[in-house]
């Protein structure tokens, strides 16, 4: 079940989730913003942490590109052609870091959870 669903979502893979992904990334275009930007901090920790190790110009601009798409989306507005630059990085900055944050996590898990089980192991022992 869990490769199907990884499948299913992988525009790589599946054709219907490139289709969704072009035209989610053709809307947020529109606003000046990326798919990366639309991650919350407040809902994962490792977004958080991510966010908190990029250099702060990077995070400087993730927040003045939301404020624009607010400000935009208020107004009823789109931002002109000439400055709806086409989203060409697949690995930006956000998501690499938000990917080595996750890996880390995943691995400090791990490391935990077999101590604790291997703690157990040895207390019957």
């Amino acid at each position: 079940m869990a490769s199907f669903v990884k499948w299913l979502v992988d525009p790589n893979r599946n054709f219907l989730a490139a289709i969704h992904k072009r035209s989610l990334d053709k809307r947020l275009r529109k606003y000046g913003l990326r798919l990366d930007d639309l991650y919350d901090p407040k809902e994962d920790l490792d977004i958080k942490e991510a966010l908190n190790r990029l250099p702060r110009e990077i995070v400087d601009s993730r927040n003045q590109r939301l404020k624009r798409a607010m400000d935009l989306s208020m107004k009823h507005e789109y931002l002109p052609p000439d400055l709806q630059v086409p989203d060409s990085l697949t690995n930006s900055p956000i998501s690499i870091a938000i990917n080595l944050v996750q890996r880390f996590s995943h691995d400090f898990e791990s490391i935990w959870l077999c101590r604790l089980h291997l703690g157990a192991i040895f207390r019957i022992c």
